[in-house]
């Protein structure tokens, strides 16, 4: 079955650099557009960043454009979300996403952009 696990979440200070990471399995990684996502609570999860399938092709929100990139490895079934310039308005929990049919998700990584 498909799984997505995020990891790489942590608490860091305002203009620092944070590194998740997307680990897949169980589709054929390689042909999927992989995305990422955020939600603070009360809000509505909202897009980050998406990456095509053979990586030629991202699109971010514009709230984190130049800031933050996205990327995939298709030989080892991962995607990345290498945040930089952290604000706090960044702190949101963190998911990876890919829709295979219908839409998966991970179970999250708490990312906490706070002095």
């Amino acid at each position: 079955q498909v799984q997505l696990v995020e990891s790489g979440g942590g608490l860091v200070q305002p203009g620092g650099s944070l590194r998740l990471s997307c680990a897949a399995s169980g589709f054929t990684f390689s042909n999927y557009v992989m995305s990422w996502y955020r939600q603070v609570p009360g809000k509505e999860r909202e897009l980050v960043a998406a990456i095509t399938s053979t990586g030629d092709s991202r699109n971010y929100a514009d709230s984190v454009k130049g800031r933050f990139t996205i990327s995939r490895d298709n030989a080892k079934n991962m995607v990345y979300l290498q945040m930089n310039s952290l604000k706090p308005e960044d702190t949101a929990v963190y998911y990876c996403k890919v829709r295979v049919t219908v839409h998966y998700w991970g179970q999250g990584t708490q990312v906490t952009v706070s002095s």
